[in-house]
């Protein structure tokens, strides 16, 4: 059966004040499911409300289609661990101890621990990396090492869905890492259900399948993480600007704070910028120069290529070509007309081969007969990304000649944009 958890139009509120309101969503058996949002926007909460901790004034839980405050505590026990946000030990159990206590939902009354469940406990405590803490008192250990714990005690109870309240506040960055690869690993040999109240964008964008965005007790958006992590979507939830670039070593993407929002340029809405990009070089000026009000195209960029996907998003203007595909004429005359109302053209570090040297050709031919404004991100080594046999340097020294601006940086380009 698909052991899915649903809430259905959950209000939640503390003596007059709605913290949770209306809200509606399904996890189901599998998935990996962080949710994220600013301070204050829910996230506990709503953890609490679908752990039968809490239970809303308006709506109802339901897991396999039952609701959650009609299941007896034993058996929500045996179906759904919790690893809360705070733990207090007041009580001087030993880590063997506490771990095994996980066991006691799958025990009958005064019954004794069996061989079976000696060994669940050995084996959650290996896996959370705390088996070298067995024998110490669960009171003497630091916070990160007593979170491991009561996630190894979360563990022994075999749980299908298991539920965290922002795992990783208390561990340094070698066990963040360590508990999120064990939990994705579980979720993806065990078929784990994992649902984690995570603070950092940038551990949720890389371990989720799914992401919860909450903002003022409701749900902002949920689906995948390129989907509900966006530029916008985080701007107007958390009020920073952002960058998100594609992480190629992950296959995913990397969140890259820029400044508090502070509005859009007003001299800036009728500034066309042009970007010469492609593989993720105009990812940053992209994000930067929209945010700041600009009018930003791009050309030509092959469909798929990450600066497309970006420019898409923002929902720029693009010049595009077909997949691998060397720039055909329709791309070439949509790639010149933008060319033609652009203020200035930027030529970021692009490898250039014979398929897209036409991009460069165009921008040339610009600068040299209707004196537009260009400025080149130079790269550092001469020769870096010219696969033409020489010719894309030579088009890059002649602009120079002609007066294009060459700067060694994308900032520095922001800053020469800023004076214009």
């Amino acid at each position: 059966m698909n052991l899915s958890l649903e809430a259905h139009q959950i209000t939640f509120r503390y003596a007059q004040e709605n913290v949770l309101e209306g809200l509606s969503l399904e996890i189901n058996q599998g998935d990996f499911v962080s949710i994220i949002g600013p301070n204050g926007s829910g996230k506990s909460t709503l953890l609490k409300n679908i752990t039968a901790e809490f239970s809303p004034q308006e709506g109802v839980v339901l897991l396999e289609n039952q609701d959650i405050f009609k299941i007896k505590k034993k058996n929500l026990a045996r179906k759904m661990a919790v690893v809360p946000q705070e733990t207090a030990a007041e009580f001087s159990f030993s880590v063997w101890e506490t771990v095994l206590m996980g066991r006691m939902p799958h025990q009958k009354r005064f019954q004794t621990d069996s061989e079976q469940d000696l060994a669940i406990t050995r084996r959650a405590m290996e896996l959370s990396n705390v088996w070298h803490l067995k024998d110490r008192l669960i009171t003497e250990l630091s916070g990160g090492e007593k979170q491991r714990v009561i996630v190894a005690r979360a563990l022994a109870q075999e749980p299908q869905i298991l539920l965290l309240d922002e795992p990783t506040s208390h561990l340094d960055l070698q066990h963040q890492l360590e508990l999120l690869e064990l939990l994705q690993s579980l979720n993806q040999t065990k078929g784990l259900t994992v649902i984690a109240v995570l603070h950092d964008l940038n551990l949720a964008a890389q371990f989720s399948q799914k992401i919860i965005l909450l903002n003022k007790g409701r749900i902002v958006a949920y689906g995948d993480p390129a989907e509900v992590l966006t530029s916008k979507n985080i701007l107007e939830s958390y009020h920073i600007e952002v960058a998100i670039a594609a992480n190629e070593i992950t296959g995913r993407f990397n969140i890259i704070p820029l400044s508090k929002h502070k509005g859009k340029n007003k001299k800036a809405r009728n500034f066309k910028i042009h970007l010469l990009c492609g593989g993720g070089s105009g990812v940053y000026l992209m994000e930067q120069l929209h945010q700041a009000g600009y009018s930003v195209s791009c050309g030509v960029l092959n469909i798929g290529d990450s600066d497309w996907k970006k420019a898409k998003e923002l929902q720029l203007e693009v010049a595009e070509e077909a997949p691998f595909a060397p720039i055909g004429p329709a791309a070439l005359q949509v790639n010149a007309d933008l060319i033609q109302k652009a203020d200035v053209i930027i030529v970021l570090p692009v490898p250039f081969g014979t398929g897209n040297l036409a991009n460069l050709q165009q921008t040339a031919e610009a600068l040299r007969i209707y004196g537009k404004r260009v400025l080149i991100v130079a790269p550092s080594q001469a020769g870096q990304y010219d696969f033409t046999g020489g010719e894309a340097e030579k088009l890059l020294a002649q602009m120079a000649a002609q007066g294009a601006l060459c700067l060694p940086s994308p900032q520095e380009i922001l800053e020469s944009i800023g004076d214009e």
